[in-house]
């Protein structure tokens, strides 16, 4: 018998194309298979974070607060502690690169990594989101989900062998069903997806994560049913008067949202310096977030009770404020410590508590012009968000979707509007982009960034530089100097190790003082520590080294360690491979076959 042959996935996109011969019909009915699979796995991560939870504390994401009031005061301590082990151990052992995952590193496979992302990794960042919330995490499940979302989408492009921009539209409509189907909110995930993750509006991906937003919403909504996250009386303005008291909370909003991303950074730069492995941090941030739940069990898991509880005015004006202060600290040390989870649910709950400690303040002072405290929970919801995420459009949005509130919706862009400027006046940067720059990336320059990334130095040294020896004398120097093609030497000491370097200008008066040749040597008018770059440096570094140094040339040395010379490098060989490189990787953009 003939064996029947077996159609590989890119084959079938081969076939497809020939067919219907338009990417971007090709991009859209793939974007329901990558919305479908975002909206199961919103689901498996819900199921699995209610079934962690009962096991540790009892109850589930939306009545959490009411079974741990009613636990001993050893499971509350201990639960997110022994939890905190079990994270740490699972993170340090099964996670490629030892660190959980979320938005930033989906933002940062959309900018610089082609739309790839690492399949394995993602399953396991997702895991220990699942496990950190289940044990009470005080982070949400928002970023996990966008994660795993735009992982299968990631993955759906890498079996088809998309080009670069076709899979960078795949991880946005992963996003986008992730938050969607998270938010029971289609509009705000299509443009959470533009916003944060793709980070424009073109057209040739707006049509695809826009259904691929749809069906993620359309498979959440069969599972749970069609029901805003939040469950509040309407509320609207009460007069246009009260907008100055909204844009006093924008300011104030602004203001935390820095304090809580200046404290979730600083944590974690404590938690780095605790003796012992790093597996035991998460256990130690889960031990000091049980020791805030046995008075303030409200920062316990993603918060939607206790958000529930602000909106519908059922807290004291000093627990609102104490809540504020507690979830910040709550969600720093989980985020420090290396717990998997977002900041989104987190920073919706900081707001909440904020606006409704807010409006009860402005009602007291003007009952008669205040809408009430609600409203302000409201606002101060999106405002804290929008300041953290940097993403003022799909907050809106998704506050609105959330609420089901349209008359407020004027005052929730003003109060985001203010928020943001005032985080981005002091601090420059979203929580996202925070975390990229500490971790070294700097997604400004994007793909081109990513090019000079990905050439290194020893691609291009110069083996055949112009050098002496430290003991050289004055006539030498002078002499190799006038028959230098470049017009500078580099000063080498016996055992071959980089010492300086010499040029006319640094002879100085000696170049034309004979009488001084026997009594100069190089290592007298050497430049020592001179910019020098290794062999495993990329040309980012070395571009930087260059317009820092003003050097035209640049030492190429083994390591820091040795200081070995090993050749140069020169300002136009930069240019010129990323050049070259820049041309080849546009060609595979427009030119690229699966």
């Amino acid at each position: 018998m003939a064996k029947r042959r077996v159609l590989r996935p890119s084959r079938i996109l081969i076939r497809l194309r020939r067919i219907i011969r338009n990417d971007q019909l090709i991009l859209s009915i793939l974007a329901v298979f990558v919305g479908a699979a975002a909206g199961g796995g919103v689901i498996l991560i819900r199921e699995g974070i209610d079934l962690v939870q009962a096991v540790f504390l009892g109850g589930t994401s939306e009545n959490l607060i009411a079974h741990v009031t009613m636990l001993p005061w050893w499971q509350i301590l201990f639960a997110p502690a022994v939890g905190g082990l079990m994270v740490g151990l699972f993170i340090f052992y099964a996670i490629p690169g030892r660190k959980p995952r979320g938005v930033a590193k989906v933002i940062e496979a959309s900018a610089m990594q082609g739309g790839r992302m690492n399949f394995r990794a993602s399953i396991g960042a997702a895991i220990a989101s699942v496990a950190s919330i289940g044990v009470g995490g005080a982070v949400g499940r928002e970023g996990p989900a966008v994660h795993l979302g735009a992982t299968f989408g990631a993955w759906f492009a890498q079996k088809l062998h998309l080009t670069r921009s076709l899979s960078r539209a795949l991880l946005g409509c992963g996003a986008a069903a992730a938050v969607a189907a998270s938010f029971n909110a289609p509009i705000a995930g299509a443009l959470f997806a533009h916003e944060v993750v793709v980070g424009h509006f073109a057209m040739s991906a707006f049509a695809p994560i826009v259904i691929a937003s749809v069906v993620g919403t359309i498979v959440s909504r069969v599972y749970f049913g069609d029901f805003p996250a939040f469950n509040i009386a309407e509320e609207s303005l009460a007069s246009f008067w009260e907008f100055p008291a909204v844009i006093g909370l924008g300011i104030v909003s602004g203001a935390v949202a820095i304090i809580f991303m200046r404290s979730a950074m600083y944590t974690e730069d404590v938690m780095q310096k605790v003796p012992g492995p790093q597996w035991v941090r998460p256990a130690l941030g889960g031990f000091l977030l049980g020791a805030i739940a046995l008075v303030f069990p409200q920062v316990l898991g993603v918060g939607y009770d206790a958000t529930d509880m602000a909106l519908n005015l059922e807290l004291s004006l000093s627990l609102l404020i104490m809540l504020v202060a507690m979830k910040i600290l709550a969600t720093s040390i989980c985020i420090g410590s290396g717990w998997g989870g977002g900041v989104f649910t987190p920073s919706l709950m900081i707001g909440a508590m904020l606006g409704g400690a807010y409006g009860i303040i402005v009602t007291n002072i003007s009952p008669e012009l205040s809408s009430g405290p609600g409203a302000y929970t409201i606002i101060g919801m999106g405002a804290v968000a929008a300041a953290v995420l940097g993403a003022p459009i799909s907050t809106t949005l998704i506050v609105f979707e959330l609420t089901d509130d349209y008359p407020l919706t004027i005052a929730v862009m003003v109060g985001v509007v203010v928020s943001n400027v005032v985080a981005q006046q002091f601090l420059g940067k979203s929580f996202f982009n925070w975390q990229l720059e500490r971790a070294g990336l700097d997604l400004k320059g994007g793909f081109e960034t990513a090019l000079l990334r990905s050439i290194k130095v020893r691609r291009l040294v110069d083996r055949e530089s112009e050098t002496v020896g430290v003991g050289s004398t004055l006539q030498e120097l002078r002499s190799k100097l006038q028959a230098s093609e470049t017009g500078e030497l580099f000063v080498l000491k016996e055992d071959g190790e980089l010492f300086g370097t010499i040029t006319l200008a640094d002879l100085s008066d000696a170049a034309f003082d004979h009488d001084v040749d026997n009594l100069i040597n190089a290592d007298d008018v050497a430049r020592v520590h001179p910019p020098i770059l290794n062999l495993n440096d990329d040309l980012e570094t070395a571009n930087k080294v260059i317009r820092d140094s003003g050097e035209h040339y640049i030492a190429v040395v083994e390591n820091h360690e040795t200081m070995k010379f090993i050749g140069t490098l020169h300002e136009t060989e930069v240019m010129s491979a990323y050049n070259k490189a820049l041309v080849e990787a546009r060609h595979e953009e427009h030119e690229g076959t699966p």
